[in-house]
């Protein structure tokens, strides 16, 4: 995104020179309502249900009729899509059509679909949907499986040691399910991953890697390494790594070059066929807002079209043409589409349709826009309000907006974290906590509002004074001595 873009965005707060600069009134509430009032995208806040607050401490909110629930009145401050994103309204009245339809027309639902969806295209459908998305044209997406399920799907293709090239370069820090499937590759090989395996780490006293430090990485290990595979967004700090430039730096020296887009689909601008990626993954029920454990994605360039690659192969990644005939023979589909193994849930994919349908009505670059504006303003407020010296928590995420997504991450100081997570939690403010000490807050631009980002800063001010005059339960503290013991929690 660039500055001069940024700068005739519909909003108050401008980038200039690296630097957001903010009108004095900033920390006012009237401010923050005034920017929601001008919001381009604030009718997409329409699309979703927000939980009451009441909700959350209801132990059976399921028992409310559909007209019940969500009250207007007492909303929540949702702050936790990087997490899982908030169901769409629309998901609710899809997934009942599809229920009808099965109950009333059995397996025929599969080519004879009274709404026109046959389930047997069902995941084609949506690939228009979803390349624009990731920057791709639809055959180079499939929709399909599950994150980890996937990472092992393209490592098997494209992870092929040979030679002298045999290693994988990852982050030391990356999600742990990452670490589990990257290593069990490398075993898969008869390889040793204590030799294999090569760790990018922070810096001593630091939380990210710069992209300097990637690249020194991928230097040193040119000659023997086989795949780069890194996360878009880290999970952790919420930092944006800069995808395109590692890319083409790894490429110019033969390696292959993989991305988990789990935090990064529907939080950034991607571009994965303009920058070369050979493969990546990610998941849809964050950003993207698909439900708990909905339906993944992969993205395969069309360079790769015409080789003849090993595949872990199942049905339904046969040429669609030639499928129900039952060959014994395996001739996948064109595209990311070869990569599919079963036929998908309905269910799933209808979620994901719904959601998808409504970042259909705008485009990353507005929802880029806005997030960029909103998280800038989190940042603002924190500063303002914990001036430094901040003995409360240091903000681990980039400061620069080029190399964060909408999440920011909050590393909190003197045990604190846990109880003020808790009280934040009993105001109807939800966040995440990762023990021991790190709160991540992630306004997202579908839903989210400046108001939202104002009141969640006022109430953690109020939680932190809470926690200093009267500390955390015997529970809290006892927690939060174990996980200091453990170290960092996820995911």
């Amino acid at each position: 995104m660039s500055e001069l873009s940024m700068s005739t965005a519909p909003y108050s707060s401008r980038l200039e020179n690296g630097t957001w600069n903010f009108p004095a009134n900033a920390t006012d509430l009237n401010f923050a309502k005034e920017q929601d009032s001008k919001d381009p995208l604030r009718k997409f806040r329409n699309e979703f249900c927000i939980p009451s607050k009441a909700e959350l401490k209801d132990p059976h909110p399921e028992a409310k009729s559909v007209s019940e629930q969500n009250d207007p009145s007492d909303l929540s401050i949702y702050l936790c899509g990087n997490s899982l994103g908030l169901q769409p309204k629309r998901t609710r009245e899809l997934l009942s059509e599809e229920l009808s339809i099965w109950a009333t027309r059995g397996v025929t639902g599969h080519f004879d679909h009274p709404l026109s969806r046959p389930w047997v295209s069902a995941a084609e459908q949506l690939q228009q949907h979803m390349s624009a998305i990731v920057g791709a044209s639809p055959s180079e997406v499939a929709v399909m499986g599950t994150l980890t399920d996937n990472i092992h799907l393209l490592m098997a293709s494209f992870y092929r040691p040979s030679g002298q090239r045999t290693k994988i370069i990852i982050e030391g820090k990356a999600f742990p399910s990452d670490h589990y499937a990257i290593t069990s590759q490398i075993e898969w090989h008869g390889l040793d991953p204590n030799k294999e395996l090569v760790l990018i780490e922070p810096s001593s006293g630091e939380y990210t890697v710069t992209t300097q430090e990637i690249l020194d990485a991928i230097e040193k290990h040119k000659d023997n390494t086989a795949v780069l595979f890194l996360s878009g967004v880290q999970y952790y700090t919420g930092q944006l790594f800069e995808m395109e430039k590692i890319t083409k730096y790894a490429k110019e020296r033969g390696i292959m070059v993989g991305w988990d887009l789990a935090h990064a689909v529907g939080n950034v601008e991607l571009h994965l066929h303009d920058w070369g990626v050979d493969f990546a993954a990610w998941c849809t029920y964050k950003y993207l807002s698909s439900g708990p454990g909905g339906m993944a994605g992969i993205f395969v360039h069309a360079s790769h079209d015409d080789e003849k690659r090993h595949r872990l192969a199942g049905w339904w990644g046969h040429d669609p043409e030639s499928r129900f005939r039952m060959e014994n023979t395996f001739n996948p589909a064109k595209g990311a589409a070869g990569y599919m193994l079963s036929n998908p849930s309905i269910m799933s994919l209808t979620a994901l349709r719904s959601s998808l349908s409504v970042f259909a009505e705008t485009s990353m670059a507005a929802l880029r826009t806005k997030s960029m504006h909103l998280t800038a303003y989190l940042n603002h407020l924190l500063a303002e309000m914990f001036p430094e010296p901040n003995p409360y928590f240091r903000i681990i995420t980039p400061a620069d907006p080029n190399q964060r997504g909408a999440q920011l991450s909050l590393l909190f100081k003197g045990g604190i974290m846990l109880p003020v997570f808790n009280r934040l939690m009993d105001q109807g403010i939800v966040v995440d906590e990762r023990k021991p000490d790190v709160i991540r807050v992630a306004p997202l631009p579908m839903y989210n509002g400046w108001e939202d980002v104002y009141m969640f800063v006022c109430k953690l001010k109020e939680a932190i004074e809470e926690t200093e005059k009267r500390g955390g339960t015997r529970e809290e503290v006892e927690v939060m001595r174990d996980a200091q013991r453990k170290g960092p929690t996820s995911p």
